[in-house]
């Protein structure tokens, strides 16, 4: 008979389920795993930081669709997950992790042993599942449960925290069964009931000024194609929530960006908002008035996938729980029943106007030559430079926000950012965009990124390297935690407390890795730097000495939002006096 370990067990349930690639960083405790994947097809990605592998396993996510899976060691290589888990969960996102854990006759509870760590309490806040795998049996059990569960229902991350021996222990090989995907977990998404979509499509045909929302879930089920049509045969103008970027192209005639002029003015004026994968969270302002319409006077009809997202932040008309893309596509086939294509309507175009000069002013705010660079020249010339399929990464604090301005998205799974996202969480982009080049081999990736953000997870740059990867890290250098730095010189005249760096040359750290690395002053030579990235064909840092003294416009306006209900500094600004409230 032959015998296998528990490794090779959980590595072919890895196969079976399709699994590309595994990122983590090697541990003893993972030797019978790591093993198993020497001859397979699956490929381990070591990285030099364990949140770095857990952005890459949740970055694979994001642009495939598919599984991210990540391993630690136990104890220390746990601990440094959390902060590459966290985001996953804050935003939804299916990543398998997998944590050793010392024997079995050592643990929970521990009495002494070296790196003891109860990893299944540290993972529970931060994940929708996890379990300990106390028995070789339980292995496929648990494992197929986990993904099963990640997959399903609203996605999030599952863990799984095995013991060394388990890993360890050989086992008759005819005694271990791996199911089918198909075998263990649902392969049909949710769809409602027929009666309940005609209802919904009598109200959106019948609506004066109705809008779609589309948030992060559209992407998800990769509902793009079925958005758009519904859309464009109903003329119905589609803002998205950050997440949901990218689900209609940003310069599609019905797209409206969000928190732009025409998104906001569309969100106000509606009287019926179809509202699909969103709760509405603290970046769609909850879905409260004024920035929405009043409760008694704009309906809302909510489709998402969980049914704890239903009315979450916003009493709903008609609330469903369904697939995106299959509540999507029955809805279009009873609205075509119902009704002609309609045209284009007056309206729209003017919230497009709105939309235009909103971008108008920031245009011109970039169009400058000074030194030290402004922000939005960057921006500009960044986006101009790459086609539209290019997977944008944006990491970093006051460059998310001066990349929202002008970092227009053009395709699903194209953007990536937790900076953007709910859960606000800074030094993603290296992760993020390893696993983007990885899945599309042939795709421009490139990463907007402030300092303070690169500097975390600059040591993977090594990565890139020894996986040939041309990924183009665009710095944003101001030395500092720039958005810290800007609240303190408005709200308290300059007092600057734990904000300033010393100044770092990262494209010398970038050469000195094999990779290419660039400092640029001068804005006319930005263009310039990136071909020259991009003709290196290696992984590559272009250092920009931007403006540290230029605040985003919108800075004041977010302040308000996120210090609501918080006694005002000083000089804080009133938020009848911000501008997305006027």
């Amino acid at each position: 008979m032959v015998k296998i370990t528990g490794g090779e067990i959980l590595k072919r349930i890895l196969e079976k389920e399709g699994i590309r690639y595994v990122f983590g960083v090697p541990g003893d405790q993972l030797y019978p795993f790591l093993n198993a994947l020497y001859d397979s097809k699956i490929k381990f990605v070591t990285f030099h930081h364990e949140a770095n592998a857990a952005h890459a396993a949740d970055g694979w996510a994001r642009v495939t669709g598919e599984l991210g899976v990540v391993v630690a060691t136990v104890g220390p290589g746990a601990a440094n997950l959390v902060g590459g888990v966290y985001p996953a969960f804050a935003e939804n996102i299916p990543i398998l992790i997998i944590t050793a854990q010392n024997q079995t006759f050592r643990s929970y509870p521990d009495h002494g042993s070296m790196q003891a760590l109860d990893q299944l309490s540290l993972f529970k806040p931060i994940t929708k599942w996890n379990a300990v795998i106390n028995h070789w049996s339980r292995i496929v059990e648990l494992t197929e449960r986990a993904i099963r569960v990640a997959l399903s229902d609203r996605p999030g991350p599952v863990h799984l925290d095995i013991p060394s021996d388990v890993l360890h222990q050989t086992v008759d090989e005819e005694d271990v069964k791996i199911h089918e995907r198909e075998n263990y977990r649902p392969m049909k998404k949710p769809i409602p009931d027929s009666e309940t979509l005609k209802r919904i499509a009598k109200m959106l045909i019948s609506a004066e000024k109705p809008i779609i929302h589309a948030g992060g879930g559209v992407i998800r089920s990769g509902a793009s194609k079925e958005l758009i049509e519904l859309a464009e045969y109903l003329q119905i103008p589609v803002t998205t929530s950050v997440s949901g970027r990218g689900c209609i192209p940003e310069d599609h005639p019905l797209c409206l960006i969000p928190h732009s002029f025409g998104a906001l003015t569309a969100q106000n004026e509606a009287d019926l908002v179809l509202l699909i994968g969103s709760k509405l969270g603290d970046l769609d302002f909850f879905g409260r008035p004024p920035l929405w319409g009043d409760y008694d006077a704009q309906k809302f009809i909510q489709i998402d996938v969980s049914a704890e997202n239903i009315a979450l932040n916003r009493p709903a008309e008609i609330g469903v729980v369904g697939d995106a893309k299959e509540t999507l596509a029955a809805l279009l086939d009873i609205v075509k029943k119902e009704v002609s294509p309609r045209s284009a309507l007056e309206k729209n175009h003017y919230y497009k106007d709105l939309e235009r000069q909103w971008i108008e002013q920031f245009e011109s705010m970039s169009v400058t030559d000074q030194i030290p660079i402004h922000p939005l020249r960057v921006i500009r010339e960044v986006r101009s430079f790459y086609p539209r399929n290019a997977i944008s990464v944006i990491d970093g604090g006051n460059t998310t926000v001066w990349a929202h301005y002008l970092n227009r998205i053009y395709e699903p799974n194209t953007f990536l950012s937790s900076t953007a996202g709910d859960s606000g969480h800074l030094g993603s982009g290296v992760g993020y965009a390893i696993a983007a080049k990885l899945a599309y081999p042939d795709r421009d990736v490139y990463c907007i990124t402030g300092d303070g953000a690169f500097s975390m997870g600059m040591a993977d740059l090594e990565t890139a390297k020894r996986l040939g990867l041309q990924i183009t890290f665009i710095v944003l250098n101001d030395s500092s935690w720039g958005m810290i730095r800007a609240g303190q010189t408005l709200y308290y005249e300059k007092r600057y407390i734990g904000v300033d760096f010393s100044e770092v040359r990262y494209d010398l750290i970038a050469k000195a890795m094999g990779c290419y690395g660039e400092r640029v002053e001068d804005p006319k030579e930005i263009k310039n730097a990136l071909k020259r990235a991009k003709d290196s064909e290696l992984p590559a840092v272009i250092d920009i000495k931007i403006d540290r003294e230029v605040i985003p416009p919108d800075f004041q306006t977010l302040a308000t939002i996120w210090l609501e209900g918080c006694e005002p500094p000083p000089k804080i600004i009133k938020k009848e006096e911000s501008t997305l409230a006027k």
